[in-house]
């Protein structure tokens, strides 16, 4: 079963499969490429940081299951394990879970919303991403946000970490116990 976490930058979906990995470890998370540069203070795993060259070529050997290009950088989800068991979580932008959705409809899709642009805003800030940046990310939010909301079977708004995690993990089980054994 792939779970498919997404939203708008600065809503939280790194911190939410943070807690949920934390508090399901059998769960799967598929770590991102990214051609990004690192930003201050964020984990050295948080990506495989890559270069351009390097993340065409995977793009050419077909090792991604979605990838997109948002705000000059390549991001992309490396294929997941060929597993009957296993959950995998993937954490990816709009983008993503919509090529996600055709490659395998019966994904599971979380859209993940602010409590208000505000808390989005400030999330972004105070991440380190610098003010255009934070700019054109609210900007994105604008569009994202009814695409996301069109296409995903659950809208998650995270106001409170404990009850956002709370949410997807009634929504794992509950996916789970409909899906053949």
């Amino acid at each position: 079963m792939i779970v498919v976490i997404s939203g708008p930058g600065g809503v939280g979906k790194g911190t939410i499969v943070a807690e949920l990995m934390r508090r399901e470890p059998s769960l799967w998370l598929s770590r991102s490429w990214t051609t990004r540069e690192r930003r201050p203070g964020e984990a050295a795993d948080a990506y495989v940081y890559t270069d351009r060259a390097r993340f065409e070529q995977r793009i050419d050997e077909g090792g991604f299951l979605e990838w997109t290009e948002f705000l000059g950088n390549y991001y992309g989800t490396p294929m997941p394990p060929k597993s009957d068991e296993a959950v995998v979580v993937l954490e990816i932008e709009v983008d993503g879970a919509q090529q996600v959705r055709l490659r395998h409809p019966d994904a599971v899709l979380v859209f993940v919303l602010p409590p208000s642009r505000e808390e989005q805003q400030r999330r972004l800030q105070e991440r380190g991403d610098p003010a255009d940046k934070v700019a054109a990310r609210l900007r994105k939010a604008e569009d994202e946000e009814p695409v996301g909301k069109s296409i995903s079977d659950y809208v998650v708004i995270n106001d409170e970490l404990g009850r956002t995690v709370d949410e997807l993990l009634q929504i794992i089980s509950v996916e789970g116990a409909r899906r053949p054994r």
